[in-house]
């Protein structure tokens, strides 16, 4: 990637989470990113593009940071005390506004859909291979479809460092919610054979049609 797109993108990122997405233009970006603003087109060809190319390009570089860190998660405890560290950071380093920019626009300027649902979707893929080793071997194991139950997790994260501007006593008390969902699946796993077999018999009783 040229220096010059490299600038534009992160130039993109930085005008997005201080003025928001009405304040993003051709002249604020370039002026941020230092170049001169025919450059945007030159390299972008609109900015719809340049702002769809951003949002990429800013999940690749958050997922890429944490990437190593998801891998060495083995329990839904340490999942969460991950996602405690990365709400903090998330928020502290600006990332959370530019992704409500992001959503927000992608709500009336149909350019920036494909590219913000694709952000989306790598911490979903993350999401997912974390929950499939988090969950494997557990009595939940053969219940849960683990590609929704990771839409979701994403979903509440995105919906938690949105809600955080508005209610942090709130945000506080759902994570530590989740702590303690965490607890109670560490009790599940500490379970012997014969126990976790009644579980397991339980659930299946408890999902099989026609049981309610």
């Amino acid at each position: 990637m040229s220096d010059t797109r490299e600038r534009l993108l992160a130039g993109a990122l930085e005008v997005l989470g201080e003025h928001g997405i009405a304040g993003a233009s051709a002249r604020t970006v370039a002026a941020a990113a230092g170049v001169n603003q025919a450059l945007v087109f030159y390299h972008f060809g609109s900015m719809d593009e340049l702002l769809a190319a951003a949002a990429r390009h800013g999940a690749e570089e958050r997922v890429a940071l944490y990437r190593e860190r998801l891998g060495e998660v083995r329990t839904l405890a340490e999942l969460i005390a991950l996602a405690r560290q990365l709400h903090a950071q998330e928020r502290a380093a600006g990332h959370v506004a530019v992704l409500a920019q992001l959503l927000a626009g992608a709500q009336t300027q149909e350019r920036l859909v494909p590219a913000t649902a694709a952000g989306l979707t790598l911490w979903v893929d993350e999401t997912e291979q974390v929950l499939t080793r988090v969950l494997g071997g557990t009595p939940l194991a053969e219940f849960v479809d683990v590609g929704g139950l990771a839409r979701a997790v994403a979903a509440g994260f995105v919906g938690l460092e949105l809600y955080e501007g508005v209610d942090p006593e709130g945000t506080e008390r759902a994570l530590s919610s989740l702590e303690q969902l965490a607890g109670l699946m560490t009790a599940l796993e500490e379970l012997g054979p014969v126990a976790q077999r009644a579980v397991r018999a339980r659930l299946r009783r408890t999902a099989a049609p026609g049981s309610r």
